[in-house]
């Protein structure tokens, strides 16, 4: 009889290792915490981020959060970062008011940091930044500014390479909601993840023209209505296209993402989908 061990590792040699390496990877990553507007009746952002966290939780699939302290303080926002944090998940700076850079400059956007910083800090708050609105500056004088101050503060800037624009989604979900329409949400449904498909589809072929491989891909998501509705539906859709599920940090080790130590000259990396897509708007549902 082979000895345990032995045969453990005759059955590794024999398993497709090269194209489990060669598996896409992607991170996912959660902004507005603790609410992202609107609710449906009978939802709210304690429901809405518990609905989420036990897709992920049930996925095994890791997710960070960033968070605008000076969001939600009446609508439970404790509660919600207390359930995000006991999940395991980690959490980073998003802006205490989630306040635009190009609207705020560089002085008054820095200060945001610090005071959403020291809001989170009892809470084991990760030094990653993801920018408000994904603006990091127009003006290159403000924008340098802000990364000298970031780099002083020794943050990472979350980057990221795979939006479908789900924000778009939660309107039209409550607005169906709110009137009964369960066709136009089922049509919301097959369009959101018909969306979440093409968006990875074409960042996947951006990146083997580009680099000739997959670079693991970063995910911007909300922490919507619509959004924890799907989530299960979203998750399995991305195993199915052959996705592995990795942390931020795991995939942000990547020589793609270098720009995104502030310390380190050039733009942080752009979405590398660049056709726009359909999303729906006031037409769905309409008031």
């Amino acid at each position: 009889m082979k000895h345990p061990r032995l045969l453990t590792a005759a059955l590794l040699a024999a398993l497709p290792l090269p194209a489990l390496a060669a598996a896409p990877q992607i991170a996912l990553t959660f902004d507005d915490l603790p609410s992202h507007m609107p609710y449906p009746a009978g939802e709210t952002p304690v429901s809405v981020v518990d609905a989420i966290v036990a897709a992920l939780k049930q996925a095994g699939a890791p997710a960070f959060g960033f968070v605008n302290a000076g969001k939600g303080e009446a609508d439970g926002r404790d509660t919600v970062l207390d359930h995000w944090r006991a999940a395991g998940f980690p959490i980073g700076n998003h802006g205490f008011r989630h306040l635009n850079l190009d609207k705020v400059g560089a002085a008054e956007f820095v200060a945001e940091i610090d005071r959403n910083q020291a809001a989170l800090a009892p809470r084991g708050m990760k030094p990653w930044l993801r920018y408000p609105f994904l603006a990091e500056g127009k003006d290159p004088a403000a924008r340098d500014a802000v990364r000298k101050a970031l780099a002083a503060r020794n943050y990472r800037i979350a980057g990221v390479s795979l939006s479908f624009d789900d924000w778009a989604w939660n309107a039209p979900y409550a607005r169906c909601a709110a009137q009964g329409d369960a066709a136009g949400i089922a049509d919301l449904e097959v369009r959101y993840l018909a969306a979440a498909r093409d968006d990875a589809e074409a960042a996947r072929a951006a990146s083997q023209t580009r680099f000739g491989r997959d670079v693991p891909y970063v995910l911007l998501l909300h922490v919507g209505a619509f959004d924890a509705r799907m989530m299960p539906r979203l998750l399995a859709l991305y195993r199915d296209m052959g996705f592995r599920f990795v942390t931020l940090e795991q995939a942000q080790r990547d020589r793609f993402y270098a720009a995104t130590d502030p310390a380190r000259p050039g733009p942080t990396p752009a979405l590398l989908r660049t056709t726009p897509l359909s999303r729906p708007g006031d037409e769905v549902c309409p008031a």
